[in-house]
């Protein structure tokens, strides 16, 4: 009687420790994102949300109404409160989250920013899950909108908000490749102008552009809302004869414009993979599968081989993806 006593208690005891395991709750993960109302980000979500379902975490989205510098800030600190795992961010602004966002971290909340850097700032979070190597983002745009105009004429450069980040490192580089590659000589940047990635605002400083500068031959929009109001602009006019379009868009909200002739071509990545990497990078951050070092390398299903690179950044694909006539039917985001 007391070894069968025994026996039951410590299957009694195992089975506790067994539903106690199992009774973990599931690590929780936000991401917050630039504004809401912006299709871009809802690429973005998808991936977060199948990547959770599964590996068995919780998602959650949430995104301040307009993308002010500073208007993350409270979504964050609430975020904080409620104790998640992992911040996942899209940041409005280079330095204005750096406080809030070392509370974060202090709390022992992993701070991933996906879609977007602190640039010169990168001390304050943990890890960057970016489309593409960035720098490579403005001389993209500018050779693309090169080939439109003959590399030559008037061009202006329309944009997110003047604190977005990830647009002022892309503009930087676009300023630095038209002065100094010869190959762009004759290509004038004219104005440099902000929607603040909202559809009524981009589209009047769209129409500000035309009046203001009546020689503009082309316009790049680095950013999802912009090239589609400055597209809708051009089309309604029927001037795309005159003034090309290019920039950042999503194949879903570009393709009519291009199959009527407004857009000839213009560029992204696949918004869905960064979700996804996200999702798989913190899970193996916080169990240990994964060590967030410069030079590690690991596995995710569907992208393969990741490499964390210079300032802990990770890239979903190598390259730029070019959308046209020939291909934008192959894409569904």
């Amino acid at each position: 009687m007391l070894k069968k006593s025994i026996l039951i208690g410590l299957a009694f005891g195992l089975a506790t420790i067994v539903t106690g395991a199992f009774a973990q709750d599931p690590i929780k993960i936000v991401y917050i994102g630039k504004n809401t109302g912006n299709p871009y980000f809802d690429s973005i979500t998808g991936g977060f949300e199948d990547a959770c379902q599964v590996k068995g975490c919780d998602f959650l989205f949430v995104a301040p109404p307009t993308a002010e510098a500073t208007s993350q800030i409270p979504f964050i600190e609430a975020q904080i409160q409620r104790g998640v795992n992992v911040i996942g961010i899209a940041p409005n602004s280079p330095d204005a989250l750096n406080q809030v966002l070392d509370e974060a971290r202090a709390k022992g909340i992993l701070v991933l920013t996906v879609n977007g850097d602190l640039v010169g700032n990168e001390s304050h979070r943990d890890a960057t899950i970016l489309p593409v190597d960035f720098t490579k983002t403005g001389p993209n745009q500018v050779e693309l909108m090169g080939s439109m105009i003959n590399y030559e004429g008037d061009i202006a450069i329309l944009s997110a908000t003047t604190e977005a980040p990830d647009q002022n490192t892309w503009i930087a580089a676009m300023k630095d490749t038209l002065a100094n590659n010869p190959k762009y000589a004759n290509m004038h940047l004219v104005a440099t102008v902000y929607g603040d990635d909202q559809p009524e605002k981009s589209t009047t400083e769209m129409e500000a552009l035309l009046a203001n500068y009546p020689d503009l031959v082309g316009v790049i929009a680095p950013t999802t809302v912009g090239i589609a109001a400055a597209a809708q602009v051009v089309q309604s006019r029927m001037i795309a004869d005159k003034v090309h379009v290019t920039g950042l868009g999503l194949p879903s909200e570009m393709r009519d414009f291009v199959k009527d002739g407004t857009v000839s071509a213009f560029q992204l990545w696949s918004p869905y993979n960064e979700g996804w990497l996200a999702v798989h990078f913190a899970l193996g951050v916080l169990d240990g599968s994964i060590k967030n070092e410069v030079g590690g390398t690991f596995e995710v299903p569907n992208l393969g081989t990741i490499t964390i690179n210079d300032l802990n950044a990770m890239n979903t694909q190598a390259e730029l993806t070019t959308f046209d006539i020939n291909n934008i039917d192959d894409f569904n985001f």
